[in-house]
């Protein structure tokens, strides 16, 4: 208990010391981390095995995170923070066209799945469900991030319903679900690198709903 402790303290210092290998280190484990889980599964990663991969004992890991709850929520973070706060600029933008901010956030989710490759994956492929049902602030700082997304596409389909420029005879919500579906779905196929990028997939995404949603 008394090493447990002085772990924690050494690994609170060097967090406000923040040196460059400090958080280069806490960068490289949460690369691997995110990896593992969505190769293995959040359940089956232990922090042995990614510590194994940073070339750390299990036991040095915890002067970077204190469990793996901590590492998987460090692989969420970052790309969650990134999408949304880029997502409500894009939205707020009135100047801007309904049709081309509902496309461009199509492609921004995208984009991010993308750039944070796997960490975003991670949540979707087995942890969304279990962080929805969390009561802890961090939890609920991440589901309502997500409520902000889905607000923002519902809000946009709705927009371009009312204006004649989608057909009403499909709801906003199966609408918007078609959405989610297309872009959530890529995590059982999507990988940086492959032969098509993240612009194509999210050009022919918005494509397909635009094409399919078109008022008669």
């Amino acid at each position: 208990m008394k090493q447990s402790s002085n772990i924690s303290r050494r690994r609170q210092i060097a967090l406000q010391e923040g040196s460059a290998d400090y958080l280069a280190k806490r960068a490289e484990l949460v690369e691997i981390a995110g990896r593992q889980f969505k190769t293995n599964g959040f359940k089956a990663t232990t922090l042995a095995e990614i510590g194994h991969k940073a070339g750390l004992d299990r036991a040095t890991v915890y002067y970077y995170f204190g469990s793996k709850e901590e590492l998987f929520r460090e692989c969420v973070r970052l790309g969650v923070d990134t999408n949304i706060a880029e997502c409500e600029r894009i939205f707020a933008d009135k100047a801007v066209p309904a049709r081309d901010r509902l496309r461009a956030v199509i492609q921004q989710l995208m984009a991010a799945y993308d750039h944070y490759y796997p960490h975003m994956y991670v949540y979707i492929q087995e942890e969304m469900s279990r962080i929805t049902g969390e009561k802890s602030t961090w939890a609920q700082r991440i589901v309502s991030q997500t409520r902000t997304f889905e607000r923002i596409v519902l809000s946009l389909v709705s927009e371009m319903i009312d204006s004649g420029e989608l057909r009403k005879d499909i709801p906003v919500s199966v609408a918007a679900n078609a959405i989610f579906g297309m872009l959530n779905w890529t995590h059982r196929w999507y990988q940086p690198g492959g032969p098509h990028p993240a612009v194509q997939v999210s050009a022919a995404f918005a494509d397909i709903f635009f094409d399919g949603m078109k008022a008669h």
